[in-house]
């Protein structure tokens, strides 16, 4: 390996050495494992959480910062998905055909 030290190379087994023992973490018993209740409730939001993390930060900023203003087509196109359609129907599908049916106009009809 030309132009790797040691170092290197240490920190990528040791990396890849912990991913391993976490992913196989639940193999290594040959007892059944039971989740307390409320860690089993609580994995249940961890999709949203993790959709909500990435999708958030894309909505309310712009070039690492804020939004300034209201007029900005991203906050009007995740408000008429998430909470007008959303919370009505239940359906993820037609909360993003809603929300982009929303968002294109205002994007490229007024440039927001």
């Amino acid at each position: 390996m030309a132009g790797t030290d040691l170092w290197t190379l240490a920190t990528l087994l040791g990396l890849g050495a912990v991913t391993v023992l976490t992913r196989c973490f639940f193999f290594i018993s040959s007892q059944p494992w039971k989740l307390p209740a409320w860690v089993a409730r609580g994995l249940q939001y961890a999709p949203v959480a993790a959709l909500a993390a990435v999708v958030l930060p894309e909505v309310v900023m712009s070039q690492g910062y804020l939004v300034p203003t209201w007029q900005d087509a991203r906050i009007f196109g995740a408000a008429a998905g998430a909470a007008a359609y959303f919370l009505a129907r239940r359906s993820t599908l037609a909360t993003i055909v809603v929300g982009m049916a929303v968002y294109l106009p205002l994007h490229l009809g007024l440039g927001w």
